[in-house]
């Protein structure tokens, strides 16, 4: 089968820092699922593995987390899916990615692609949705509410693939008011369409800006990226016993001046459950389900922004260059080969 990998840790401008090879098809096994690849986003995930990570001497690492595809094969322990179905998934971090034409996944973090879009539209949506979900409901708990707070949730980051997605989860699924940072003209409109009450821009103050909208001090933080620039001001804005998440890996992170407000602090990973195979593991599987439900209902889009050609090593050179520009709004997606 086709598939793009790396040998070595290199600028994506480096002629092999993305190579075409041929590989092996996988044989499905257990709960695995054998997903012939359709298209496939990427994400600032892809970039650092391929930016740090080397893989065994002499071996190939096959990036890609992001896929929607067509069911081929399963394992003898599959019960949700069979061959022939459409799904959409973000893979884990342990396993062989998606820039290949097959691809092994376990049946338990994959989801019924949504019916109302094509693959590529599909294929920008499950690893940033589950972040987003994760993050919120089962890490923030945003549900529970922060007595005193405000009852809203402020977004750093958001016109990025997860802040996309979480400003559409939060309009959707609750009630809070939904303050999100971006700091372009393009990207404040981004996510004023994506449903944000307020945008305010993360390149000046935050936390004035926030007591300026004159709603109180928010319950719930989220931060995407640049954590450590926006420490102080996060501190300052959140309320009282108010809880903060991040996704990002802070170069220093200081908690300790989060104690003054009893404030609570939660990373999430979604590669933590299916990389220890957790008892809770098939809540992904839940999770893209109710994110593949309120797509068809027409409550959340796609966050897709540009496709940038077909699934090979030149084209994919050009979709991590964007995302490791830091001004991309939304997904970049390939699809077929």
């Amino acid at each position: 089968m086709r598939a793009v990998a790396y040998k070595t840790p290199q600028p994506i401008a480096a002629e092999t820092s993305l190579i075409d090879v041929d590989l092996p098809t996988p044989e499905a096994k257990d709960h695995d699922l054998l997903v012939e690849i359709k298209a496939v986003s990427v994400n600032p995930v892809d970039v650092k593995v391929r930016a740090s990570m080397a893989p065994p001497a002499d071996e190939l690492r096959v990036l890609g987390f992001d896929a929607a595809g067509i069911v081929k094969a399963i394992g003898p322990d599959v019960t949700l899916f069979k061959p022939g179905d459409e799904v959409f998934y973000s893979g884990v971090i342990n396993r062989p990615g998606s820039n290949a034409e097959y691809q092994l996944v376990d049946e338990r973090i994959v989801g019924r692609k949504p019916k109302s879009l094509d693959f590529a539209a599909a294929a920008a949506l499950p690893l940033t949705s589950i972040t987003a979900y994760e993050a919120l409901f089962d890490r923030l708990r945003v549900t529970d509410p922060v007595p005193g707070a405000a009852p809203a949730l402020l977004i750093i980051g958001g016109a990025g693939g997860v802040g996309s997605i979480a400003i559409q989860i939060a309009r959707a699924l609750t009630d809070l008011t939904v303050i999100a940072t971006a700091s372009r003209a393009e990207t404040q409109t981004w996510v004023k369409e994506l449903g944000a009450h307020h945008v305010i821009d993360h390149s000046r103050p935050i936390a004035p800006q926030v007591a300026a909208l004159g709603i109180g001090a928010p319950g719930f933080i989220f931060s995407t990226t640049n954590t450590d620039k926006h420490v102080a001001d996060i501190v300052e804005a959140l309320a009282p016993q108010g809880r903060f998440g991040l996704i990002d890996d802070p170069k220093t992170f200081d908690i300790v001046p989060f104690k003054r407000k009893a404030a609570s602090v939660h990373w999430e990973l979604m590669f933590t459950r299916p990389l220890f195979g957790t008892p809770d593991m098939i809540e992904q599987h839940k999770i893209l389900n109710r994110i593949s439900e309120l797509v068809d209902a027409g409550k959340i889009r796609t966050t897709l922004s540009e496709t940038v050609g077909t699934i090979n090593a030149a084209n994919l050179k050009k979709a991590h260059a964007m995302v490791e520009s830091g001004k991309m709004k939304g997904k970049a997606v390939l699809a077929g080969f």
